[in-house]
C-alpha cells in the first residue's frame, strides 16, 4: 500500500504546451522545432569539424563545407523519411494496413530512430558516391553530430508527454498526463542524457584528443555501439509501445531487439577501421 501511495504522490508533469507558437491555422510544435534545431546545430558542428584540417588524416579534409551544405537536404530527407517508414514497419504496421492514411499522421505514432538511421545511411551512401567522398569519413562526421539531434528529440518527447517510462517510486518520477495516475520514469530524459549529452561528449573527446577522424569508420563505430548500449539500458526503464508490448519474458522490447545488432555492427566497424588504418600505415 505504501508503494501504491508513493506512486500516486510523486512529481506531476510540468504544464508545457506541445505547441510552441500558433499563428492562425499554423502551429509550430516543439517536436518539429527539435528536428530543425538538431539538424541546423549539427550542420554547423559538422562544418567546424570539416574545416579543421588538423583532425583529418594527412591534414586533408575528407569532406568540404560546401559539400556539407549540399548534404543538408539529403540528410533531412533521410531522417524524416526513414524515421517515419521505420516507425510504420517496426511498430505500427497492422494499424497502417487497416488505415493507410495513418501513414501520413506523423503526430499519431511518430518516428523511429532505427528507421531514421537507415534512411540517413542510404542518403550518405548515395551522396558520397555522387560527390566522390570517402563514405566512411562521411559516416564519421555525421555520426559525430547525431547526438545533438537525439538530445533535442528526446527532450521534445518529454514535452509531448510521450514515450514515457515504466512505473517508478523514484523521487524524480513524473505523473504524465497521458500515462495514467501513476508516477513513471522520465525515460525520455534518460535517453536525452545518455544518447545525447554523454555520447556527444565521448565522440568529441575521441575526435579532439584521440584524433579518431584519422581512422575512417572509428567514430561511426563508436557512435553505433554507444547508442545501441544506451538504448538497451534505457529500455529497462521505458514502457514498451502499447501495440507491441513485451516481445518475450516480460522484459524484451522491440527497442532492445533492434539495438542488439547495432552493438554488433558498431564493434565490427571499430575493428574494421583499426585494421584498415594499420594496413595502410
Amino acid at each position: 500500500m505504501e508503494t501504491i501511495a508513493t506512486l500516486f504522490s510523486i512529481m506531476p508533469f510540468p504544464e508545457i504546451d506541445p505547441v510552441l507558437v500558433s499563428i492562425g491555422p499554423l502551429q509550430i510544435h516543439w517536436y518539429g522545432l527539435a528536428y530543425v534545431a538538431g539538424i541546423l546545430i549539427g550542420w554547423q558542428y559538422a562544418r567546424r569539424l570539416a574545416r579543421n584540417t588538423a583532425l583529418w588524416r594527412n591534414g586533408s579534409q575528407a569532406v568540404t563545407e560546401a559539400q556539407l551544405d549540399d548534404f543538408l537536404l539529403w540528410v533531412a530527407a533521410g531522417i524524416v523519411g526513414g524515421g517515419r517508414i521505420g516507425y510504420i514497419l517496426f511498430y505500427d504496421l497492422q494499424s497502417v494496413i487497416a488505415n493507410p492514411i495513418r501513414a501520413l499522421e506523423i503526430w499519431n505514432g511518430g518516428m523511429s530512430f532505427h528507421g531514421g538511421l537507415i534512411g540517413t545511411m542510404i542518403a550518405m551512401i548515395l551522396f558520397a558516391k555522387r560527390n566522390r567522398i570517402a563514405v566512411w569519413s562521411l559516416f564519421d562526421i555525421v555520426a559525430a553530430v547525431v547526438p545533438i539531434g537525439l538530445f533535442f528529440g528526446r527532450v521534445a518527447n518529454f514535452i509531448n508527454a510521450e514515450l514515457w517510462g515504466r512505473l517508478s517510486s523514484a523521487p524524480w518520477a513524473v505523473v504524465f498526463p497521458t500515462g495514467g495516475p501513476f508516477a513513471r520514469h522520465p525515460s525520455q530524459l534518460y535517453e536525452a542524457a545518455l544518447e545525447g549529452l554523454v555520447l556527444l561528449t565521448v565522440l568529441a573527446v575521441m575526435i579532439y584528443y584521440r584524433h579518431a577522424l584519422k581512422t575512417p569508420g572509428l567514430v561511426c563505430g563508436i557512435f553505433v555501439t554507444g547508442y545501441g548500449l544506451a538504448r538497451i539500458f534505457v529500455e529497462f526503464f521505458r514502457e514498451p509501445d502499447a501495440q507491441l508490448g513485451y516481445l518475450l519474458g516480460g522484459w524484451l522490447t522491440m527497442g532492445m531487439l533492434l539495438s542488439v545488432p547495432m552493438v554488433m555492427i558498431g564493434l565490427w566497424a571499430i575493428l574494421r577501421a583499426r585494421r584498415a588504418t594499420a594496413a595502410t600505415a
